[in-house]
């Protein structure tokens, strides 16, 4: 009776042990879950298979609209680490509470640019008066309202005198991705893109585009934070951190974008 006792204890213990190893690479095994701007598409797989790398740490990527993944995390959405094309949206998360204190970062400063398709006949070499050409009949912008390059567009569409003109015209799109798939696909004969999204493979190849003057419109700032509800808040640190080292910059600058004003 006495060994069986015994025995029984160890197995106790040998469970519970087994109990905790699969809770913690259980936990381990949960990929970080990063809500990032449109305009990243492109460059931020590059950056998360390098922190992969680095870290055995698996990274799950959303692309959207700043402005919808901004309300998103304030209803509770679940993720680790919010890359904005608008460092304003994480800076009232993290005021507000959403966000963890002292972990915004700039990390990369976003370019606009008009784009067409090289079949169009359009010159864009003007830039944003190119817009009043007869054949310019759809133009793409995203939606204002809650994506940043379209709140870009209309600003420097303001600042040439242009909207009125050309307010009839705008096709709006869900995020600066679908603007350029409007842009692509011949739904709309120009667009007004983010630059890292024109110099893809598949719109460098298929058009032409002029950068717009960062004169004509408020920075396009990018930043980032860790999410409150975030159970990997040293990970996400770690990630956002990764953004600051200048491998990660000359990758963003390689995709189009351009170093943070402020750091």
């Amino acid at each position: 009776m006495y060994v069986l006792q015994v025995r029984t204890a160890c197995w106790r213990v040998v469970g519970a042990l087994v109990f905790v190893w699969l809770a913690a690479t259980g936990a381990a095994a949960q990929p970080l879950t990063v809500a990032a701007a449109s305009d990243l598409q492109f460059a931020l797989p590059v950056l998360a298979a390098r922190f992969e790398k680095n870290t055995g740490q698996k990274v799950s990527l959303t692309f959207g609209s700043s402005g919808n993944f901004f309300t998103q995390i304030q209803n509770g959405a679940p993720f680790d680490v919010f890359l904005s094309a608008d460092i304003e949206y994480p800076r009232t998360l993290e005021e507000a509470g959403y966000a963890v204190r002292g972990s915004l970062r700039e990390y990369a400063t976003g370019r606009l640019v008009l784009w067409t398709r090289s079949d169009s006949g359009i010159d864009v070499r003007p830039g944003l008066r190119a817009l009043l050409d007869s054949r310019v009949r759809r133009i793409a912008i995203a939606n204002p309202d809650h994506a940043p390059y379209g709140r870009a567009a209309v600003s420097a569409l303001r600042h040439e005198q242009l909207y009125d003109q050309v307010r009839g015209k705008l096709v709006l799109g869900e995020n600066i991705s679908q603007t350029a798939q409007f842009a692509q696909t011949g739904n709309s004969d120009a667009g007004l893109l983010a630059l890292s999204l024109a110099v893809s493979p598949a719109l460098k190849s298929a058009g032409t585009y002029v950068e717009i003057p960062e004169s004509s419109h408020p920075p396009l700032a990018q930043g980032a934070v860790v999410v409150a509800r975030s159970r990997q808040q040293a990970l996400a640190r770690q990630f956002i951190d990764m953004l600051a080292t200048p491998e990660a910059t000359r990758i963003l600058e390689s995709f189009g974008f351009e170093r943070p004003r402020l750091r």
